[in-house]
């Protein structure tokens, strides 16, 4: 399977600055494996938007798939009490 290419808005790597190193690490990684399975087990639609969901410990990274261009943004990762909002 081809990979995706991997774009992370300037808004989402700013909100990395609040999350704790270990679980820093934890999201980077969970992210990364999004490049070659961009709907991966544990995987949530989002209602009302063409984003997905995904759960990394008490964090959320939010995201659109672009299949046509093979590729995935980053839209907002956060703690689960905020991420939503």
């Amino acid at each position: 399977m081809a990979s995706y290419s991997l774009l992370v808005k300037a808004s989402a790597v700013k909100e990395l600055d609040a999350v704790p190193p270990r679980e820093l690490q934890r999201i980077v990684k969970k992210i990364g494996t999004l490049a070659t399975s961009p709907r991966p087990h544990g995987c949530e639609k989002l209602s009302g938007a063409e984003r997905f969901r995904l759960r990394q410990g008490d964090y959320r990274i939010i995201y659109e798939i672009d299949d046509t261009a093979r590729r995935i943004i980053i839209v907002k990762i956060g703690h689960r009490r905020d991420v939503h909002r």
